[in-house]
């Protein structure tokens, strides 16, 4: 099967053909629905314009209002915790049950990473490009193809049985997931009665390749935090004093490099490891999928996936330093790194902080300084797979891909799944996605294979369609 040609599915989905063919003939007008959103810059960070943000919510709640099939749709935003402060606008439309059928909740989030260095990409971030069966553009993928898709899902769905069907939905598009989720928690809160569901799905993950769909059902922690070095009350001549006195860039590499071993593995006491089984994945597909040059080795220890998917890692993800540009002969006082840890499953993203935390303390070389700030933590999450939607979706991915699912871990983290558990604990979680090993999420030249995008939307659909038949 080519990447683009559509799937007949079985005869085991009510309209299921019907289905088919009108997830078929709506695909270009859903592409140009995902290309008018991946036009719009809707970053949520703090020093961007967060009209945007609002812009893009209103162009998402239009769309929802032109499905017709919603109660409520609704712009709204909750308090940021302890702040004063109002997060992101997201979108919220509900349209209730009937005669005994479930409730799905539909998340995707409509804010998207800063580009970076626009140099590096081929063709500019906010204007939705297509090469090779490929729609290229910042958010093209991670997520607001998360968004085109259910909402095309939805509208297969209508197609096939008419605005009359039974199935309850409500829709959740947070718009600030990649800055935090820091009013998620409040949002719950503000309207728990609303987003009750028997079945969320959280369409921000990926499937195993362009061919081959996925099931995460393992996610990983994280743990982000400012680490300020400090050895000097002020900066002082690096002739005249260096060599006997510590800077604060040589205090920090020291610090730095005691959190790996040599291997590359973690160094550090307390940050857990989960022993699983993983499936086949060598060494050349790890170096086509990431970049890895020729010459470098990988790092760590144990099965590629499970270096991926169960053990923790620490990345250094930017220094405040003077540039080189701004650079002199002066020893610094202070710097300051970002450090992003992911948490393997089984251990909770505080206890992973708590052990850093003691590590960094513990090694600061010379008696230097180092100090805490904007700590975040994200609990990791292993899914439930033996209810019967997780049933209902790996058939309905079967039908839709043509192809056998793969239940995969992720090495990102989804931190407010395990908060949707414990707001929701009676509900089963499935975490689905348009994206593949190529989609280079927060990288430049993000894209989405459409072939993916397609067999992904009619899986979807497809689970709707059975949930709707669902007594």
């Amino acid at each position: 099967m080519s990447s683009s040609s559509p799937v007949s599915p079985s005869a085991s989905t009510p309209n299921g053909d019907r289905i088919a063919e009108s997830v078929h003939a709506a695909l270009p007008a859903t592409i140009a629905e995902l290309s008018r959103l991946v036009r719009i810059p809707s970053i949520a960070w703090e020093g961007f314009d967060h009209s945007e943000v609002r812009r893009s919510a209103e162009a998402i709640a239009e769309l929802v209002e032109g499905l017709g099939v919603f109660e409520k749709v609704s712009i709204e935003q909750s308090e940021i915790p302890g702040t004063g402060q109002l997060g992101q606008p997201a979108i919220l439309a509900t349209r209730g049950a009937r005669n005994g059928r479930p409730t799905i909740l539909l998340y995707a989030h409509h804010d998207v990473q800063p580009v970076g260095d626009e140099s590096l990409w081929e063709s500019a971030p906010f204007e939705p490009t297509t090469r090779d069966g490929r729609l290229y553009g910042r958010g093209s993928a991670d997520d607001k193809a998360g968004i085109a898709s259910h909402l095309a899902a939805i509208r297969a769905l209508v197609d096939a049985r008419g605005d009359d069907f039974d199935l309850g939905i409500v829709l959740f598009f947070e718009g600030e997931e990649e800055f935090g989720s820091r009013s998620f928690e409040q949002f719950l809160a503000d309207h728990e009665a609303e987003l009750a569901a028997d079945v969320i799905i959280v369409a921000d993950s990926g499937n195993w390749s362009t061919e081959i769909p996925a099931l995460t059902v393992g996610l990983r922690g994280n743990v982000r935090v400012q680490v300020k070095v400090t050895t000097l009350e002020h900066a002082s001549h690096s002739g005249m004093f260096g060599g006997a006195v510590p800077d604060a860039m040589l205090a920090a590499v020291r610090l730095l490099d005691t959190l790996w071993t040599e291997d590359g593995s973690v160094a550090v006491a307390g940050m857990t490891v989960r022993e699983a089984e993983t499936p086949a994945y060598d060494e050349a597909q790890l170096r086509s999928e990431t970049g890895l040059l020729p010459e470098v080795s990988p790092i760590g220890t144990g099965t590629f996936l499970s270096r991926l998917w169960d053990k923790p890692t620490v990345t250094i993800t930017g220094i405040d330093a003077p540039s080189i540009k701004n650079a002199s002969n002066t020893l610094i006082p202070t710097v300051t790194v970002q450090l992003s840890a992911r948490v393997a499953p089984g251990q909770t993203g505080e206890a992973a902080w708590d052990a850093l935390r003691e590590h960094l303390l513990a090694n600061a070389p010379f008696g230097a300084r180092v100090e805490f700030a904007d700590v975040d933590l994200g609990d990791p999450f292993l899914v439930d797979t033996s209810g019967w939607a997780a049933a209902e979706a790996l058939d309905t991915m079967r039908e839709g891909w043509g192809a056998e699912p793969v239940k995969m871990g992720a090495g990102g983290s989804i931190p407010f799944v395990a908060s949707l558990v414990e707001r929701f604990p009676g509900a089963q979680i499935l975490i689905t996605g348009v994206e593949d090993p190529d989609s280079r999420a927060h990288s430049p030249n993000e894209s989405l294979d459409l072939g993916s995008f397609h067999r992904a939307i009619l899986s979807e659909a497809l689970l709707l369609a059975r949930l709707d038949a669902r007594g």
